[in-house]
């Protein structure tokens, strides 16, 4: 079976409806699976009542206007901006379900969040995790960028062997229920770094940040980006991939 996946392209959103969209898709996933068990077809690719077909997958790549959103576990110290310095930038702040510290997101940053029923998939979030982050890792290599990770730390990182030396380039923190996801990843490609200065990024003071285009000392077109997080995803996952209606 190839799991089927619909995918919506949102261009720039501020967060609010962006979450309310990811809560949505999530709500009507986890209804569909309990549908599928009450009637006893787990385990089943499909039934013959339409209603009881498998959950729908989901992509959603969009662009946040400027916000600071911080994990359950995180720890709000970790914003280190007052109130009044986010308010004169029109930074919002919000803490959320996902996992993971303190993090940002903002104009020239892609911003993805697969809602998939990973049953249909791998039950392993950390697989999961890994082939996320390895989307990014491929399309670094596609602009010459090396890039990996760090044991005991989620993320894409430049350098990952430097010790301090390392730099965040994608960040990841993620929430699954009944093996539902929702939240994802963070990619910088064109973002102002200077806005990581807020925050101590995902509760990590002793590496820095940075992007793709600061990486290879250019602007980068970030439709071209993010064809090829998009493609790199499709190889990884084996999605059939649709465009939303």
């Amino acid at each position: 079976m190839t799991p089927k996946v619909r995918f919506h392209s949102l261009g720039r959103s501020a967060y609010t409806p962006t979450l309310a969209l990811q809560e949505q898709l999530m709500k009507a996933a986890l209804e569909q699976k309990k549908l599928r068990r009450d009637a006893g077809l787990e385990g089943q690719d499909r039934s013959d009542d339409l209603t009881l077909y498998l959950p729908e997958n989901h992509l959603i790549f969009v662009e946040h206007d400027h916000v600071l959103t911080l994990g359950k576990t995180g720890d709000v110290g970790h914003v280190v901006a007052s109130e009044q310095r986010l308010k004169d930038l029109g930074v919002e702040y919000f803490p959320t379900n996902r996992g993971g510290d303190i993090t940002y997101h903002g104009p020239g940053q892609l911003v993805g969040y697969p809602i998939l029923d990973l049953e249909q998939f791998y039950t392993d979030i950390g697989k999961y995790m890994r082939m996320l982050e390895e989307a990014i890792i491929r399309t670094c290599a596609d602009y010459g960028l090396e890039t990996g990770r760090i044991e005991g730390l989620t993320g894409v990182w430049v350098n990952p062997e430097a010790g301090l030396g390392a730099r965040k380039i994608a960040a990841l923190g993620v929430k699954c229920s009944r093996w539902v996801t929702m939240h994802g990843f963070a990619f910088n490609i064109n973002t102002d770094l200077q806005f990581f200065d807020l925050i101590v990024p995902c509760g990590i003071g002793d590496r820095g940040v940075t992007s793709l285009s600061k990486e290879v000392g250019k602007t980068l077109d970030d439709e071209v980006v993010k064809s090829a997080v998009l493609k790199h995803l499709g190889d990884l996952f084996q999605w059939n991939l649709s465009e939303a209606v």
